[in-house]
């Protein structure tokens, strides 16, 4: 099977083997098909077919397609797209009992040892998305791999989880309740929506009341296309993110819910409160609908919403003004245009790239999120597989890269552009189980640390303790004192300074003179100290622990 999210069974002499034949030059990186098996849950062995053979071998079109094979490896048949069960049912028990009946096919057990099984426990697993309240107080992560939701104080501090660390499908009170990888989520005053992903449900999360509940969907994967239905009785397909919005009525602000219907590539709207929709009639309160998208996936831009096209939209964000292709929908009239990325043709959907440039000349490679800043008017955008946060001017359509560079991996770097990522799904959420800060006046990038008030107790301004700087080198007056910007950190995580010694010309350190220099934490707290030794002139390290987290260092000179 071609890119499969199957399980994995021997019982009855059938084994499962999942193809990926990748699409993106990112889906080929081995490190990145074990992150997407443990992001799936998936626990049948998975081939990375990275040159497509046995693609081209089955003569495979595209994804999925389900391929039988015989106890001699011949094909016995092939299913292409969804919605095969039945068949594959029937086909599977009926030559199952073909070959059993001949004595060619026995039940033997396989032994597996899962690659999750040997990861050792991480406080977010695969985080999908995040955001922040109006008050800039608390943050909401939708930790997708734990089946959960955190809220947190923005110094990590969580106030609140909701699910975990299980999959499931249940309302109820906070210690009760379960999600299924959710993704998206929209917070606002006291009540969190949530894009319940693979239950293809819209939650309400009341954290007064402390109270999770079910707005849209029925629990199973639907097909419908055009909605308006009650919210708790219209089947919705993938729900991938979610953001408020105003209707035209325009009664009451952050009256509708819009959603990015991944499952079927089309927004959909959940009405918060009666009201109307851009060339729409009047809609009752709880009603669930398509707003844009004709259900077809395809990069298509229409002034009629309806006809325009999506492909597995991921990310929604609302700006004041219009600002792998990020689109924009004009909340007046509907209409949906190109904003950067993809190209001319509506059905390529393999123009992707990692370029800077303006509009069709800007290549992304499957962006997951966005965010609107409404103080510089510009646009950021989590371009996924390229590893890198890009910002998005819509007055002139030009996109660059903010940070990241191109690798994929958790280096926390002097600057934006030294900084990496791994896979950023929502705007500071990576592969790394990380949630990472861009400071955008400062252009400091630090981790926001996932702190249990149950484990820890971390007070916003940690007291000094002045027995800690006994031990400090005395140096002369003259000598520089550089104040470096706030960082947070957490434990084992990889911090990386830039010292860059400048001398005039023609000059060296004399080597019979002490040489050094030593980093401060709050406090005064000797954190690292190197001294140049006169006879070899090589430096000698000296480190120690500090309040709370643990450093882990690395010079570079």
């Amino acid at each position: 099977m071609f890119q499969c999210n199957t399980s994995f069974f021997l019982s009855d002499g059938l084994v499962i083997i999942g193809v990926h034949s990748a699409k993106f030059p990112n889906e080929k990186v081995l490190d990145n098909i074990k992150s997407a098996v443990l992001r799936y849950n998936i626990v049948h062995p998975v081939v990375n077919d990275a040159d497509a053979t046995l693609w081209h071998e089955l003569e495979v079109s595209c994804w999925p397609t389900l391929v039988i094979l015989g106890p001699r490896g011949n094909m016995l048949f092939s299913l292409v797209g969804e919605g095969h069960k039945e068949k594959l049912f029937l086909f599977t028990s009926v030559a199952l009992k073909f070959y059993k009946e001949r004595g060619q096919i026995k039940d033997n057990s396989i032994g597996i040892k899962l690659y999750r099984d040997s990861l050792p426990p991480s406080p977010l697993l695969f985080p999908g998305k995040v955001t922040v309240d109006n008050s800039g107080e608390r943050l909401v992560i939708a930790d997708t791999g734990h089946h959960r939701i955190l809220v947190t104080q923005k110094n990590g501090q969580i106030l609140h989880t909701i699910g975990g660390p299980n999959s499931g499908r249940k309302d109820g009170r906070f210690s009760e309740a379960s999600f299924n990888s959710p993704q998206g989520i929209a917070i606002k005053n006291n009540v969190i929506y949530v894009a319940d992903t693979e239950n293809h449900l819209i939650r309400k999360i009341d954290l007064d009341l402390e109270i999770v509940t079910t707005v849209a969907g029925i629990g199973i994967q639907g097909v419908d296309k055009e909605g308006g239905a009650k919210g708790e009785e219209q089947p919705i397909s993938s729900p991938w993110d979610v953001v408020f919005g105003n209707s035209v009525s325009e009664t009451q602000e952050d009256d509708v819910l819009w959603i990015a219907m991944a499952g079927t590539h089309q927004i959909w709207a959940l009405m918060l409160e009666g009201g109307k929709l851009p060339k729409g009639s009047d809609l009752k309160k709880g009603t669930c609908l398509r707003f844009a998208g004709s259900g077809n996936e395809e990069n298509r831009n229409n002034t009629y919403p309806h006809k325009a096209g999506f492909a597995q939209p991921s990310g929604l964000s609302l700006a004041s003004e219009e600002p792998s292709t990020v689109r924009t929908i004009s909340l007046k009239d509907g209409a949906v245009k190109h904003l950067v990325g993809g190209e001319r043709d509506p059905l390529n959907l393999f123009a992707f790239g990692d370029v800077d440039g303006a509009g069709i000349n800007a290549k992304l490679q499957h962006p997951l999120g966005i965010t609107w800043d409404k103080k510089r008017k510009l646009l950021y955008v989590a371009d996924s597989y390229n590893h890198k946060i890009k910002v998005v001017d819509p007055k002139t359509k030009n996109c660059a890269t903010l940070a990241g560079t191109g690798e994929a991996s958790n280096v926390i770097g002097s600057s934006f552009t030294q900084s990496t990522f791994n896979e950023p799904g929502g705007l500071c959420t990576t592969n790394n189980h990380q949630i990472k800060v861009l400071d955008l006046e400062t252009k400091i990038l630090s981790m926001l640390p996932i702190l249990n008030p149950e484990m820890c107790d971390v007070p916003d301004h940690l007291p000094v303790q002045k027995d800690k700087t006994a031990n400090l080198p005395k140096l002369p007056k003259s000598a520089p004192n550089i104040q470096l910007h706030p960082l947070t950190v957490a434990p084992g995580q990889t911090i990386q300074f830039l010292l860059k010694l400048t001398l005039p010309p023609d000059s060296t350190l004399n080597e019979e003179a002490p040489n050094a220099w030593f980093i401060t934490a709050e406090g005064k707290v000797l954190v690292l100290f190197y001294q140049l030794n006169r006879s070899y002139c090589e430096p000698e390290a000296y480190s120690r622990k500090i309040p709370i987290f643990l450093l882990s260092f690395q010079k570079i000179i």
